[in-house]
């Protein structure tokens, strides 16, 4: 809903004064008929520990918590519940066009937006006129959901260590260690400290997790996070207060966004439902990847136990001619959406074009801080040219290093989904 104040931005100022800006709540969202699963007043749950390598005991107990939760969905949403789904946003999609009086859509979905956007260009190619995708879903109906998600928890890895390579590099300013595995240990010890007494009484360690998650998916996070876990240890955790405890006032934002993404993912497509798979999928995986593989678990552990039919996933794709030329957006190193997504949806969508950020990872590029990529997006908003097939861009900046005091303790404003 709040994506048309984009228009107000000085990247979007051209393309804002060409276009009528339309956000939209999809179904189940904010106003739009809002889907609940639990109370938002016990949804956060802090502070809560969330262990890298859990015991049978802590497993077994969030096998409880993931069933109640799904029952929770099941019982509050009664028969409603299986029409929460990627193909029923496509076509509400298309009902929006309508509504407008527009013949052809004009469409740009960012993340998950890119995959019902993919959905609509195959069901409704004709319809068309022009469509960017920004960091996109690996549309593989083999993908849908349950690998995708083993993918995410795998490149986020790579995006903490990218993290904690920045803060090494500035350990004058943070302290925190001068190599990344120095800064791994750096938080290890604020987890530790914070299992045995929790900062603020919200803050645990899965608050602290959840905070250097947030990193992965926006460096400007970067001086942020970090100067919040450099000032804990020297034993001052306001600003790790401020940035990590839940918001009374965003809970039930919060509890509603999570009841939608796990209806949508639980009926969109088959998830193994034997806890064997799950456990041995990610028991191997977070060997190699322990920063968010069984986080990742958890929160998407109710489709297990789901009591709504689930769908096969479209495949999704269009032959030559029928889709019109399409702007594919996406970072080298983008953990929430992994490359090869971005190079799947291309094979898979005739006539589209990829742009590469190259060796960085932000989620979400268009209209941000890279000049070559915003060139990219206006000229194809604009005029509909695209490169020829593929077109490479430089990483934007790297973050500078802020000090606490220089960023006077600011409250982060909250991120635009």
């Amino acid at each position: 809903m709040y994506f048309p104040m984009a228009g107000a931005m000085p990247e979007w100022k051209r393309t804002g004064a060409a276009y009528d800006l339309v956000g939209y709540a999809p179904r189940g969202v904010g106003r739009s008929a809002p889907l609940s699963c639990r109370d938002p007043k016990d949804f956060a749950g802090a502070p809560s520990q969330s262990p890298t390598h859990p015991s049978h005991a802590y497993k077994q107990q969030q096998i409880a918590r993931a069933k109640a939760y799904a029952d929770g969905c099941a019982r509050r949403a009664g028969g409603a519940l299986r029409h929460y789904t990627s193909l029923n946003n496509a076509r509400d999609l298309d009902v929006l066009r309508a509504a407008l009086g527009e013949k052809k859509l004009t469409f740009m979905g960012a993340s998950y937006g890119t995959y019902f956007g993919a959905l609509y260009a195959t069901l409704f190619p004709s319809h068309v006129r022009r469509m960017v995708f920004d960091s996109p879903v690996n549309p593989d109906p083999h993908q849908i959901w349950y690998r995708n998600n083993l993918d995410q928890s795998l490149a986020f890895e790579g995006r903490w260590k990218d993290f904690r390579t920045w803060v090494a590099k500035h350990d004058r300013t943070y302290r925190l260690g001068a190599t990344p595995d120095k800064v791994r240990l750096s938080y290890e010890k604020a987890r530790a400290r914070l299992s045995r007494e929790p900062a603020g009484g919200t803050v645990g360690p899965g608050e602290l997790q959840a905070a250097m998650l947030s990193a992965g998916y926006y460096d400007d996070y970067w001086a942020m996070r970090a100067t919040a876990l450099s000032e804990y240890l020297k034993g001052n955790p306001k600003p790790l207060i401020e940035q990590a405890s839940p918001r009374p006032e965003a809970m039930r934002d919060e509890e509603n966004g999570n009841a939608v993404y796990t209806a949508v993912e639980c009926n969109d497509a088959p998830w193994p439902t034997d806890w064997s798979v799950w456990n041995h999928d990610n028991s191997l995986l977070a060997l190699r990847a322990p920063f968010e593989t069984w986080n990742n678990v958890w929160m998407n552990l109710p489709c297990a136990h789901w009591s709504a039919p689930r769908q096969q996933p479209l495949d999704v794709g269009t032959g030559p001619g029928e889709l019109p030329p399409t702007l594919i957006l996406a970072a080298e190193r983008d953990a929430a959406t992994p490359y090869p997504g971005a190079l799947e949806l291309q094979r898979r969508l005739a006539g589209s074009v990829l742009v590469t950020e190259r060796d960085a990872g932000t989620h979400g590029i268009g209209g941000g801080e890279n000049a070559c990529v915003n060139g990219h997006l206006e000229t194809y908003l604009l005029t509909g040219r695209t490169p020829v097939r593929r077109a490479q861009c430089a990483p934007h900046r790297e973050p500078n290093p802020v000090s606490l005091d220089e960023r006077a303790v600011a409250k982060e404003p909250v991120p635009a989904v």
